[in-house]
Parts: structure tokens; sequence; C-alpha cells
């Protein structure tokens, strides 16, 4: 049977929403922090919708315990780089899309042209490092966070609240602890819980507001964080105020 000719186009049915813009999806530059459950979960999402240029940093090795929330890794892979693995994976699902592994902390990563950087990272001082750096570059930073059955996104864009200004005291003393689902930090730290149904849906929504950034639709982005309550099936949307006193305020108004 000859496939009808919408149905033999990947993205037809994604081209029925008349503002998304499928081409700037597919010729942006994507940085994707991260690579263990809400990386894999992102990447899966960003490969499906068609991103055809994702650079994915992460310094981690799979263990057992990722398995039961990576798609791209496999029991085999037990000791691997995770941003090794997800990128040989990727092209698994959509071989159109170029997908460039950096192995080290994002710390030590020098390159930052990019679109749009997302944040799936598991401890305070890498999450503020990437939102620092994609503010100073004026580059829309996505960072979502899990705990259990609960989770959150913000979108952190060139004015306005950043990450770093909805931290308190608390999380500015747990900076250098890695707080890692897997452990292998620093400092031995509680593992979180974690799950996937909660990883799909913060990973879902980060993807969708980059769409909707790099489509021209930034007026209909989440303002300042959305929290998700898996318990409840709830989501609250909570404003941050701006810190003016925000060290990456500070640098902006030198620039």
């Amino acid at each position: 049977m000859k496939a009808r000719e919408y149905d033999a186009d990947r993205f037809d049915r994604m081209k029925r929403i008349g503002w998304l813009d499928i081409e700037k999806i597919r010729t942006s530059r994507c940085l994707v922090a991260g690579a263990g459950a809400l990386g894999n979960e992102v990447i899966k999402c960003m490969l499906l919708a068609g991103f055809g240029d994702i650079t994915v940093a992460d310094m981690d090795r799979i263990v057992p315990s990722n398995l039961s929330r990576c798609v791209f890794f496999r029991e085999a892979d037990a000791g691997r780089n995770k941003a090794e693995a997800v990128a040989e994976r990727a092209s698994e699902l959509h071989s159109g899309t170029k997908i460039t592994p950096f192995t080290s902390m994002i710390q030590e990563l020098e390159d930052w042209d990019f679109d749009i950087v997302m944040g799936c990272l598991d401890n305070i001082s890498a999450r503020l490092h990437a939102n620092s750096h994609a503010r100073y570059h004026r580059i829309p930073y996505i960072d979502g966070a899990t705990d259990g059955f609960r989770g959150k996104v913000q979108v952190v864009f060139e004015s306005g609240p950043c990450l770093e200004c909805g931290m308190n005291s608390s999380h500015m003393k747990l900076m250098d602890e890695r707080f890692s689902c897997t452990g292998g930090g620093t400092i031995f730290v509680p593992k979180l819980a974690a799950e996937i149904t909660t990883t799909s849906v913060i990973a879902a929504v980060q993807v969708r507001e980059a769409m909707k950034i790099l489509s021209g639709k930034r007026e209909l982005s989440i303002m300042n964080v959305m929290y998700y309550d898996g318990m409840s099936g709830t989501m609250q949307y909570l404003e941050i105020p701006e810190d003016r006193n925000c060290s990456n305020h500070y640098t902006e108004e030198l620039k």
C-alpha cells in the first residue's frame, strides 16, 4: 500500500499547528545540559519534534538505577559515559539530527553559541553555571527539576528574574553538594526520589517552551516558574521577584 502524501511527511501533523516554525526548530543550535533522566526525555522529545542540532553535555557514567527512567540507555551500557550513549542511540530515533556529546563538566564548556539551553542538571552549582552563562550570552534558558512526584520548570530570558533570583540561603549553602539520584557526588547526600512519569511531564514542558520560543511565540512562554504536583495532578504558576542584587543582573548591566 502506497502511503498518502501527507502520511509520508514525518512532520505533517506538526505543520498543521500553523504557528510552529518547523524550519527554525530544525536549524537552531541547542544545548542540553545533563544526560540523565530529564536529559533523556528532553532529547527524546526534541528528536521527535525535529530539532536538528543538539549538543548534550554530561560527565557522569551510566549505572543500573538509571534504566527505569532513561529511554536511550541499555543494561549493557553500565559504565559508559551518558552523553556518548545518548548521542549514539539518538540517531536511531531521528537520523536527521546532528547530536554532539560533550563528556566533561558543564563548567568546562567554552562554546556557548546556542539558540536555546535546556537545563537537565541534578546539582545546584551546575544549574547556576548554566543559568549565568545563558543569561550572559542572552540565550533563553529552560531549567527543569524533579523530586519524586513533584517537579518544576523555569524559563529564563535576557531580562526578568533568572534562576539565581529564586535561590534562597539554603540553596546557596548546598550549592557545592551534588544532589544526584545515582550518587557519585563529592560528598554523601541522600539519593533523590525519581520516577519516569514526572520526569516525562517536566521534560515535555521544557521542550514545549523551547518550541514556542523558537517559533516566535515568546509571549506564550511560562513566565517565572511552573510547579507540577503529580499526586494531585495539578500545576501552579508562581511569580519570582527579580533580585537586582543578583550577580547575573549586575553583569548584564556592565555589558
